[in-house]
């Protein structure tokens, strides 16, 4: 693979095929799981500044946009996941010009994304906020609410852009750059928020830009490293586009996609089962649960990102061998690993659920039995994310979505609608462990049905 060289050298990538397999692959998924668990410190620092500021009809407008920025949020995302598979095959089969086209398209399809999911935020804004019960019945909310979308999805380019950028670099081996441009901008954004919101006063407009900004410079940043002269596969010259890889890559990146707006769709069925059995203590506990679980969890995402190009390559380049080597001992890994964070969970339980909620003895006593029960589903979740992007990984975009539509939508809806019937609220804390278990029976069924095929048994 060649070497960056200018400013591009700044981070050298990882050579993914060369070297002790696990060595490699930790080496390569660490800063990943670092920039998740960045991810989650700057929403909660961002989430804190927030509340600790404006008013509770101006926090009510923006928490309640949540679920709709992600939803459109999760198109780049998905198709990028698809990318990064096209970009890693392209370098295990050793074509740098399928790589430079791969680039290319990316910075293309990411300026017509922009336009077209910008211009579909603004002009359809009203009916969303309608659809999420976001009226002008209550001025204040939907001012602070109409206020904030419009000035993110203004900006929604910027995101777009980095993503597509980072999970470029990753595909490549880099992934220590994306964490420098995440924790760049994560900085940045802190101190923009306590600029224009507590000194200059600017409220709800004022969190927008201040996220809008230090998006729009970490998605620019990419580019201007990436436009100086040099002649690493990332210098961005003239080159043919190739739509039937952004076609496939739409297709195969349908299991991220699918997952993270199902899970957006499930967290509101939650809020509704959890306001039934529990009122708003269940909801706010949940909201706990949230937070916390992204943390363990991060793990494993890390990993998947990490192994994810490492397959593609050795898919790309023909190796049968490897590929079993890499799914027997990923298996392994996310056993071991599932085991270990439900235990630390259930040892710092009480802890993380007194630092969000101890101010409250019975919401606290609540939040830290749910998350008693709630840690279960580390022990198999881990193996249902990694058989998903494992056959991303392979190309195969539809067993990828099956495999996430049936977790995140059939078997959580079902388990949260069925199990609290029988179980209480109890039921509720299990559902997400009962429709992992099941979501694990068809990624193994999957895994031994499809092995010869992909030649990994």
């Amino acid at each position: 693979m060649m070497q960056k060289k200018g400013l591009s050298s700044l981070f050298r990538p990882v050579e993914l095929t060369q070297g002790e397999c696990w060595k490699t692959i930790l080496t390569f998924s660490f800063p990943i799981i670092v920039s998740y668990l960045l991810q989650q410190v700057y929403t909660i620092s961002d989430a804190a500044i927030v509340g600790q500021t404006l008013t509770a009809q101006e926090v009510a407008g923006v928490n309640d946009t949540s679920s709709l920025i992600f939803i459109f949020l999760q198109f780049a995302f998905g198709v990028s996941a698809g990318f990064c598979v096209i970009t890693s095959c392209n370098v295990g089969a050793h074509n740098p010009a399928g790589v430079r086209r791969s680039l290319t398209t990316q910075i293309v399809l990411s300026g017509v994304l922009t336009v077209v999911l910008t211009a579909l935020a603004l002009v359809l804004l009203d009916p969303m906020l309608a659809w999420i019960n976001v009226t002008p019945d209550s001025p204040e909310v939907y001012r602070a609410a109409y206020t904030y979308c419009a000035i993110i999805f203004a900006g929604i380019g910027a995101q777009l852009f980095y993503n597509f950028i980072c999970s470029f670099l990753r595909s490549m081996g880099d992934s220590v750059t994306p964490l420098a441009f995440l924790l760049f901008s994560t900085l940045l954004n802190v101190g923009l928020d306590l600029l224009f919101i507590v000194v200059f006063r600017w409220g709800v407009a004022g969190a927008a830009l201040a996220t809008g900004i230090s998006q729009c410079i970490g998605g620019l940043l990419p580019l201007i490293l990436f436009l100086g002269k040099n002649d690493s596969l990332l210098h961005l010259v003239p080159t043919r586009l190739e739509w039937r890889p952004f076609f496939l890559s739409c297709t195969n990146g349908m299991s991220e996609l699918m997952g993270n707006i199902s899970s957006s769709i499930v967290s509101m069925l939650y809020n509704f089962q959890l306001l039934n059995y529990a009122g708003e203590n269940g909801i706010a506990a949940y909201g706990v649960l949230m937070y916390v679980q992204f943390i363990f969890i991060a793990v494993f995402f890390g990993y998947t990102i990490g192994v994810g190009p490492v397959i593609g390559y050795h898919y790309g380049a023909g190796n049968h061998a490897e590929l079993k080597n890499l799914l027997r001992k990923s298996l392994k890994l996310n056993i071991i690993t599932g085991i270990s964070m439900t235990i630390l969970a259930n040892l710092f339980a009480g802890a993380l659920s007194r630092i969000f909620v101890g101010y409250d003895p019975e919401l606290y006593a609540m939040t830290k039995s749910a998350f008693h029960i709630f840690a279960l589903s580390f022990l198999v979740c881990g193996i249902n994310i990694f058989a998903s992007a494992f056959f991303t990984a392979l190309n195969n975009g539809l067993v990828s979505a099956v495999i996430s539509f049936l977790r995140t939508l059939v078997f959580q809806v079902g388990s949260v609608l069925i199990l609290p019937a029988f179980l209480g609220l109890t039921g509720i804390w299990l559902s997400n462990t009962f429709a992992d278990l099941m979501a694990m029976l068809i990624s193994i069924i999957f895994l031994t049905a499809m092995r010869k095929r992909y030649h990994y048994a």
